[in-house]
């Protein structure tokens, strides 16, 4: 066998081949959802999404833990909950920005402006929602009221994060499922 006949294609060049395309489209997606949520655009409804986003900041987890420590030992043990899987979160999520560094839509999208601060350079996955998630699955998972109640706000969160501009839709997708992933992993090492 000569060097003419060796494939040049590697296995992993072929792996990435294969995937082009499926994230050509996903990549697309993303752009004209992100942009399509701008006709949503009312200053009212930014008002409370950057609440929302503010909200899902890493101090106001800090208040909801100090409040729930405060509410005897069942608060002591959510609080416990809380801090573990929202640091799981926020942790992992970090890792992966630097790890994958998809720019943020500002940076990315000509002429694209965002409506929020972002708090760092990269864009996937949102922190935001791994941190509202992993509350939302550490906090309602005890069959009270809080669970809706917490789901509801993690989906607020993730939203605003696409429509102030800072996330792709893809990207507060995999901040869910990481804040999922976090919240369970908190609850199974805990509660053992």
């Amino acid at each position: 066998m000569n060097a003419a006949t060796i494939s040049t294609v590697s296995p992993t060049g072929a792996m990435a081949q294969a995937w082009a395309r499926p994230l050509q489209h996903l990549s697309r997606f993303d752009q004209r959802a992100l942009l399509g949520l701008r006709r949503w655009r009312a200053p009212w409804v930014t008002t409370v999404m950057r609440a929302l986003t503010h909200s899902g900041d890493a101090g106001s987890w800090l208040v909801v833990g100090g409040l729930l420590a405060c509410r005897g030992r069942r608060g002591r043990r959510q609080a416990r909950r809380l801090a573990v899987a929202t640091g799981i979160a926020a942790g992992v999520a970090q890792l992966l920005k630097h790890a994958i560094s998809r720019p943020r839509p500002s940076d990315k999208l000509e002429g694209f402006v965002a409506l929020a601060e972002n708090p760092d350079a990269f864009s996937f996955p949102s922190g935001h929602a791994a941190a509202a998630f992993a509350a939302a699955t550490v906090l309602g998972g005890d069959g009270s009221a809080v669970g809706p109640v917490m789901a509801l706000h993690a989906l607020g969160i993730s939203l605003s994060r696409v429509y102030l501009g800072a996330h792709y839709p893809v990207d507060v997708a995999a901040g869910a499922l990481l804040g999922i992933g976090a919240g369970l992993t908190a609850r199974a090492a805990l509660d053992a």
